[in-house]
């Protein structure tokens, strides 16, 4: 017969892990109160426990016992059991004299730790870095987070049988000592398994393939949190359960790093920030009945994304004026995950419709072949070209979050650059590595961007230009406290080529715009033929240095400067410099800039810059 089981209830785990706040930060009091004769976390602690008092809710008698209790209270978690407190009700403020006499000390720490957690390292890190020992000054707060501490690893890591079977504090005020006793059982980790998965539209196979643990792997709530999180962000589900198998009604489920209940982030509080499980993740948890098996199968409930979704996008910028965009997606078009995507933009400059078609591999979030095709059309100045272009592609993200994408591409472009007309067809590899991080998203307070792509094409395949194609950017914020931001920019491009007339202009360099060198209009920087009309470059460097400081709340100020240009030789002779200020608000849409720059080579000249969009 197994081992009978003692589970306790979500209540009497909430009672075990909650903890008073010990130690708060001054704040403003409802009772106003001078305090002496105790200093630093001892007379804040003693603060917070007072600033709740309303006063006109007591007598004098009752306020004067009121406030000698809570002081006491107060400093009974920093060792001091005796004080002699003084209230003085006719001062103004009141006056509360403290003599705190002896403070206890710690004659026995006796802390022991029973079952399978006693070789699981976490718990010997939390015992390692308990800030108490014998003959130290006697505090509450350490001793009773790591009571928190264990419950909470507990629960993360697998230990559904734990429990205390002695927790003790002996204090002895007329000894100035005290003693405590704690013996942590954690009983066995439980393993992970089998899983089963319902609800689902897409192959359960590619499900299982994303798990981020194995049947017999001991039991972590980061797992199951990670899993619950990788199959979020495949897009082909609406709702996303993983839990493990209970004979109950409650439900375990996973919360997100930043959600769970306060008293599940109190315990643990002192842990890596990892995904956490939430308070009703631990009340299922506790009310598991098993028998000796300590494996959990695990279920997987999910319902599908809707088939069809669509977003409409409406931004300005002095580059292309006003411009709209239709998105619509298709998360999932059978029950393979495949997805296709297509996007509509507009602009007065440019209007172009794309299309991609996404086929997931084994990590259908990590790998991936991408059949992308689209037509574009371009009336700007000097240049006009309608451009058609399908592409195939095969996509990876490593570890590090560097993604590589190794690509085939073919274009028709039918273009007029600078009064040259023509008409071409090109088909290239190419292969791009790039990465970009940022934290938080919307207005990133730290973050950097790179890529990095390399292009060829040749006659002999029959493309009608022979070229080597090579792009870099990279960009960069920083922050230095919390009101000074920095950001720095730099991008570079160049092409090896022959047959520079047969390149269509989407494939040659212009600089200059809100994106490049503020002071001058949209790609109006590049070389210009005998007629003085531009003809794009074979080389492109522009480069930013930026300044921001926080004024107020969402708004900030900035200062930049902006040097590039694009050329035809291996290094321009000069480069085109604009500087100038600016202001940034964060807006619930996303960042709004506007800026004023003046052109350094042209004299009493400026231009205003204004976009609606993410940097990155």
């Amino acid at each position: 017969m197994g081992r009978q089981r003692h589970w306790p209830s979500a209540k009497q785990m909430a009672c075990v892990v909650t903890l008073p706040l010990l130690s708060v930060a001054t704040s403003t009091w409802a009772l106003e109160a001078a305090i002496s004769g105790v200093s630093g976390q001892v007379s804040d602690n003693i603060g917070a426990y007072l600033e709740t008092i309303d006063a006109e809710q007591y007598t004098d008698t009752r306020l004067e016992g009121e406030i000698r209790q809570r002081t006491q209270e107060a400093m009974r978690v920093y060792g001091y059991y005796e004080p002699d407190v003084t209230v003085d009700l006719n001062a103004t403020p009141i006056s509360i004299s403290i003599e705190p006499g002896p403070q206890v000390t710690i004659e026995v720490l006796d802390i022991t730790l029973n079952g399978d957690a006693n070789d699981d390292p976490p718990f010997q890190e939390a015992l390692d870095d308990f800030p108490l020992k014998e003959g130290d000054p006697l505090r509450h707060a350490p001793w009773d987070n790591l009571r928190s501490q264990f419950a909470g690893l507990a629960i993360e890591r697998g230990y559904f049988d734990w429990g205390f079977s002695d927790r003790r504090m002996e204090v002895r005020p007329y000894l100035e000592s005290a003693r405590l006793y704690m013996t942590f059982d954690s009983g066995p980790r439980y393993q992970f398994g089998e899983t089963l998965i319902t609800g689902s539209h897409i192959q359960p196979e590619r499900l299982r393939e994303m798990q981020t643990f194995e049947t017999g792997d001991p039991y972590l709530a980061e797992s199951l949190a990670r899993y619950n999180q990788r199959l979020a962000e495949t897009g082909w589900f609406s709702s996303v359960s993983v839990r493990p198998r209970l004979e109950t009604a409650q439900e375990l489920t996973i919360a997100p790093p930043s959600g769970g209940s306060p008293w599940w982030n109190e315990a643990t509080a002192s842990q890596p920030q990892r995904p956490r499980l939430s308070s009703a993740a631990l009340a299922s948890a506790l009310s598991i009945h098993s028998h000796n098996d300590t494996r959990l199968p695990i279920d997987i409930n999910v319902e599908p994304a809707d088939r069809h979704q669509f977003e409409v996008g409406v931004g300005f910028a002095t580059d292309v004026g006003p411009r709209l965009r239709f998105g619509w997606q298709q998360p999932w078009i059978n029950r393979f995950g495949h997805s296709l995507n297509h996007d509509l933009y507009v602009s007065a400059p440019e209007q172009r419709f794309t299309g991609v078609y996404n086929i997931p591999l084994e990590d259908p979030l990590r790998d991936s072949y991408r059949l992308q095709y689209g037509v574009r059309n371009v009336d700007d100045s000097d240049t006009q070209s309608l451009e058609g272009t399908v592409e195939v592609a095969r996509r990876w993200e490593f570890d590090n979050r560097w993604v590589q994408t190794l690509y085939f591409r073919t274009t028709y472009e039918d273009f007029t650059q600078g009064g040259q007309a023509d008409e071409v067809w090109l088909f290239y590899p190419g292969i791009q590595w790039s990465r970009t991080r940022t934290r938080p998203q919307r207005f990133p307070l730290w973050g950097d961007r790179q890529q990095l792509s390399i292009e060829y094409s040749d006659r002999a395949w029959g493309s009608d230009a022979r070229f080597t194609r090579l792009t870099g950017d990279t960009e960069w914020i920083r922050m230095i406290g919390n009101d000074n931001r920095f950001s720095a920019r730099l991008s570079i491009g160049a092409i090896e080529t022959d047959d520079f007339d047969k390149l269509p202009p989407s494939l040659r360099f212009f600089a200059g715009g809100d994106r490049s060198v503020r002071g001058y209009s949209y790609e109006s920087l590049s070389p210009r033929n005998p007629e003085g009309r531009l003809r794009g470059g074979q080389q492109m460097l522009t480069s930013t240095l930026e300044y921001q400081r926080r004024v107020t709340g969402d708004w900030w100020g900035a200062t930049f400067i902006d040097a590039g240009d694009a050329f035809d030789n291996w290094g321009p002779n000069d480069l085109k410099t604009g500087a100038g200020v600016g202001v940034r608000w964060i807006s619930p849409v996303g960042p709004i800039r506007f800026d004023i720059a003046h052109p350094f080579d042209v004299d009493d000249a400026f231009r205003v810059h204004f976009s609606i969009g993410p940097e990155f």
